[in-house]
């Protein structure tokens, strides 16, 4: 095989050199650390130089400029790719940090973390998620338009821009990518294009055993624009850099697709006898090749972590040409600022995440024994913060007249041509469609949040909570503030049976850090979790709701339930110094309630504890938790509807749980939870058994 580099008007033997210091850098640093993924990073050297010096817009001073392009490197495992972009380009890293690739606490960590690194968006590693997630990144640009500049021509507004996201032969073969895929050509979005890196190889080497679809097809099929880059050329390798940027260039034009690129490459090109191998994939390379890369590229193969002066100074020079991007920009801006000073007030108050008061805003339910499903409640309350909160938007995975996740009247984010007779809209909606895709709307969600302005929600039945537990869990590491409305929360949804009925849920996702699982006891304690969520605008919550109705307390006899900020408060106290402590969440918070009414006419002072959030409440001061749950009050019983496991740290040697430790059954709701004991008098039962064990 030969090799021609065939660079973009404009670019000079400077830019060349420029690559080749990206793809030494690679080699070096993963060499020094002794692990790590440098075949791409060499062989990608040439694409990602584009992005990041010719075609994207954004500003190395200033990595959260808001007319900035996004960039999305979804094979995430490469991370070096980008973080010698950042160094050549000066946002943030400089040559000791790529020294420090995959070191504890350098700025360099072995896939990218956006908590970590300026100018990195979002966190990429797990296959897939980046591409999925950039999906949601622009919906969030076409929606933050329609609720900015709705009327502006396209590509004339300040809130246009792209995300563009590199893709490996892996994220592609991952079926949260398809899913997000799929919705993404639904949508139209003309904002997206993303780069496939087809180089035919993954761990266990060529693609062919495992992976021989037409891909490109694939994307045609799924409404996107189609574009093929061919690196490999016959066998006659070259990096046609000038025809990737034509063809970025080109898709940009398509303004009602999303563009797809094919780019087809050779792993680890330019290193010798290595490339093209899976080897190359994710280990260091070793001396001998990194020395015949260096010596092929002419830079001295006995020097380590090169950076020519003039390469350095020229490739940070592209803060010149950012400037006059950002003159233009500011021209948009300024002129769209002084013709809609309500919205320029708005969108001030959405950059600084602040929100209006809500207490006004949030309906009340009066106490009703026969109540309302939290579900329902939730629905309500979403329907009241509708005029409150523009920036609140979201949808359910094909389950919105279950989750209740519509606001009235409000229009589908959809282009005109896929309304229904059930679902009419336009492309600057606010409800959102996400389709049967639980994995995929996890990340539009994270890719939503991470956009910066609006706050997005999804929703899908508990159960199904474990098909997007990959992007919940990413996004949890990011402490990206999406919320997930779970509903169907137990066994209390019925004749379904135990295939949607949701037992180790709660406690599985309880395990997850930056999570809060939020399971309100009634209406009102819903529409202060909601009330709580907004206003926290930190990490992600999975707000937990019934099927079934569940009666609406009576606040002048129960605590106010603004206590639900705190994760657990006392709903009601004992008739004196408590012997018992009651605690459960949701549904069950009435069996808990009924329980202390017993207890008490027993003679036996029980405090009544609701405990929605048990994350939240581990956020409090040791002061205020043991207020709740005194230490000196060993008698304790927790109920909820799902396994035990979470609530043992509460308990104690004493302390006795009602739980559920096998699945469900198909059957009415009502009776599922007597027959499982859910009912004031076992919990009864297993309060006199934690008495007796606390030597009461």
């Amino acid at each position: 095989m030969t090799t021609d580099f065939i660079a973009p008007e404009g670019w000079t033997d400077l830019d060349r050199r420029a690559v080749d210091t990206a793809r030494t850098l690679a080699v070096d640093a993963v060499e020094k650390v002794g692990n790590g993924h440098p075949g791409t990073a060499v062989s990608l050297a040439p694409a990602a130089y584009l992005l990041y010096q010719d075609v994207m817009a954004y500003d190395p001073k200033d990595p959260n400029w808001m007319g900035r392009d996004r960039f999305v490197l979804s094979a995430g495992h490469s991370s070096i790719t980008q973080y010698a972009q950042l160094f050549l380009a000066g946002v943030g890293l400089e040559l000791e940090d790529l020294k420090q690739l995959r070191t504890f606490r350098s700025k360099t960590p072995g896939h990218p973390e956006n908590f970590v690194t300026d100018g990195v968006e979002v966190t990429t590693g797990p296959l897939g998620q980046g591409v999925a997630m950039s999906v949601g990144m622009a919906m969030a640009q076409r929606r933050e338009r329609g609720l900015l500049d709705p009327d502006a021509p396209a590509g004339e507004s300040p809130f246009d821009h792209f995300t563009y996201v590199i893709a490996s032969d892996g994220d592609l073969q991952e079926g949260v990518s398809h899913e997000a895929s799929s919705l993404a050509g639904t949508q139209k979005l003309g904002n997206l294009v993303v780069i496939w890196d087809d180089n035919e190889i993954s761990i266990e080497g060529d693609t062919e055993i495992a992976f021989t679809e037409d891909v490109a097809a694939r994307y045609e099929a799924l409404g996107w624009d189609v574009r093929t880059v061919d690196w490999r050329n016959g066998g006659q390798y070259r990096e046609d850099v000038a025809a990737l940027k034509q063809a970025i260039e080109d898709g940009k034009k398509v303004t009602d697709k999303p563009t797809f690129i094919q780019l087809k490459t050779m792993i680890g090109w330019p290193l010798p006898g290595v490339q093209g191998k899976a080897s190359v994939h994710g280990s260091a390379v070793g001396a001998e090749a990194i020395r015949g890369l260096k010596e092929n590229i002419g830079v001295d193969p006995d020097k380590d972590f090169e950076v020519a002066p003039e390469v350095l100074e020229h490739t940070r020079a592209r803060g010149e040409k950012t400037q006059a991007e950002r003159d233009e920009w500011a021209k948009k801006f300024d002129a769209w600022k002084s013709a809609n000073p309500e919205k320029a007030e708005l969108l001030e108050r959405l950059q600084k995440r602040e929100l209006p008061d809500l207490t006004d805003a949030l309906p009340a339910f009066d106490a009703d024994e026969k109540g309302i499903a939290t579900r329902a409640a939730s629905g309500k309350i979403l329907e009241a913060l509708a005029d409150v909160v523009p920036e609140l938007w979201g949808g359910s995975a094909d389950l919105a007249g279950s989750n209740n996740t519509t606001m009235k009247g409000e229009p589908s984010f959809i282009p005109t041509e896929h309304q229904t007779e059930d679902f009419s809209g336009n492309p600057f909606g606010r409800t959102l469609h996400f389709g049967i895709r639980e994995h995929a709307m996890g990340s539009i969600l994270a890719g939503i949040s991470l956009h910066g302005l609006t706050r997005p929600y999804g929703g899908t039945f508990f159960q199904f909570a474990d098909y997007m537990r990959g992007a919940v869990r990413l996004t949890s590491l990011m402490n990206v503030p999406s919320t997930y409305v779970w509903t169907h929360d137990s066994i209390g949804l019925g004749e379904d049976g135990p295939t949607h009925q949701p037992v180790e849920h709660l406690a599985a996702y309880r395990a997850i850090p930056n999570l809060s699982i939020v399971r309100p006891a009634d209406a009102t304690e819903t529409a202060q979790a909601w009330k709580a969520l907004l206003e926290r605008d930190r990490g992600p919550v999975g707000l937990i709701l019934t099927r079934q109705a569940v009666p609406t307390f009576d606040r002048e006899e129960y605590a106010d339930a603004a206590g639900l900020a705190k994760g657990a408060y006392v709903m009601k106290e004992a008739s004196a110094e408590p012997q018992l402590i009651l605690i459960a969440t949701g549904s069950e918070v009435q069996h808990a309630a009924a329980a202390q009414k017993k207890l008490e006419a027993d003679g036996i002072p029980t405090r009544l504890v609701s405990m929605p959030c048990m994350e939240w409440f581990e956020e409090q001061d040791e002061a205020y938790r043991e207020s709740v749950l005194p230490s000196s009050v060993k008698a304790r019983v927790s109920v909820e509807a799902g396994i035990a496991m979470p609530w043992h740290r509460y308990l104690g040697d004493a302390g006795r749980a009602v739980s559920l430790e096998h699945y469900g059954a198909s059957a009415d709701g009502a009776l599922l939870f007597e027959e499982f004991g859910f009912t004031a008098d076992n919990v009864m039962k297993a309060a006199k058994e934690s008495l007796a064990a606390a030597g009461n």
